[in-house]
């Protein structure tokens, strides 16, 4: 359904991790976050796909900003 999502949003790139819990390491989040660029959207399915705790969460966003990187999320 993510996925889905994702393809309909006309996304050129899909980064997908199955790691679950605040803990685990998200390799496919980390590379994803490496080649966006100034002018890009990264785009999430849900605002939880992105972050696994609030801290978190606001560092990346602050982060994407910082850089010039737009963020949407489809729900």
């Amino acid at each position: 359904m993510q996925i889905a999502a994702l393809k309909k949003a006309d996304c050129e790139y899909i980064c997908t991790d199955t790691a679950t819990g605040a803990l685990s390491k998200r390799p496919e989040l980390t590379r994803c976050l490496e080649i966006v660029r100034a002018g890009d959207t990264l785009v999430v399915w849900k605002l939880d796909r992105l972050g696994r705790s609030l801290p978190h969460l606001v560092t990346v966003l602050a982060e994407l900003q910082k850089q010039g990187v737009a963020f949407l999320s489809l729900t």
